[in-house]
């Protein structure tokens, strides 16, 4: 399955926040979204999830126009995880994780042992079965963070859409989350921040600039101190993992005297 942009732009209120993007994911692939705040890595999954019509170019499902294509088959192959999701309703762990079964619903019909099923997995994912029962006031950032994940695994995508995942997240489950991303046989798209969770992770990485590619290949070939200091206007030094051969991203201070 394939979920393609095609020199997609998108201006938003006036103003240009996604211009002339291509990215072809391969099957599988675990693609990195790079860039610093307001670079276009959030807009970008907007448009990739339909959830807004480019204003130019076209992303496409399976070889089809995704405007063309049902929001029910969207929400059957496509999940996506928000930066900022909330809920005023206080609904348990396992009612938020269940919302994921409803494209698989018919329009009448309860929920399935295949739908608990699909639940009961998603919450062992990301480590809340134990958890099931606890009301969403209760949940830490972190927490509510997990249930959102768990909620997008339910729903059995075959592309999945993160912005920020490892947000509220400590360092363990910000391993144990990219791990279980990872290892699913799904197309994943993760807007990140850190660097080098990117370089351990991703399998490519795509730079974004003002809503511009500016690179894009793998963690080895993209992630340089001249890129990082072209983009982030930080002073960084780039090594490679001994172990995993994966770059490491050193930052440094910047002195008084520049």
């Amino acid at each position: 399955m394939t979920l393609w942009a095609e020199q997609v732009s998108w201006n938003r209120g006036g103003a240009l926040v996604v211009d002339g993007v291509t990215l072809r994911p391969r099957p599988g692939e675990t693609v990195g979204l790079l860039g610093p705040n307001g670079s276009g890595k959030s807009s970008l999954l907007r448009v990739l999830h339909g959830l807004v019509r480019p204003t130019a170019g076209f992303v496409s499902l399976d070889g089809a126009d995704l405007s063309t294509v049902g929001r029910r088959h969207i929400a059957r192959s496509i999940a996506s995880v928000t930066q900022h999701a909330d809920t005023e309703v206080d609904i348990t762990v396992w009612d938020i994780a269940s919302l994921g079964r409803i494209p698989h619903r018919s329009g009448l019909g309860g929920t399935t042992r295949s739908d608990d099923a699909a639940v009961t997995r998603a919450l062992e994912h990301v480590g809340l079965l134990g958890e099931a029962d606890r009301l969403w006031h209760t949940l830490s950032g972190g927490e509510r963070q997990r249930a959102q994940i768990a909620r997008a695994l339910a729903q059995e995508p075959r592309q999945l859409l993160l912005d920020e995942p490892t947000n509220h997240l400590d360092i363990r489950h910000q391993l144990e989350l990219l791990d279980l991303v990872c290892a699913l046989p799904i197309t994943t798209v993760i807007a990140i921040h850190d660097l080098n969770l990117a370089a351990m992770y991703c399998d490519t990485v795509v730079v974004l600039q003002a809503g511009r590619v500016v690179a894009a290949g793998t963690p080895h070939d993209v992630l340089t101190a001249e890129l990082i200091a072209d983009v982030y206007d930080v002073v960084a030094q780039v090594t490679r993992d001994v172990g995993g051969g994966s770059p490491v991203v050193t930052f440094f201070r910047r002195t008084s005297d520049g």
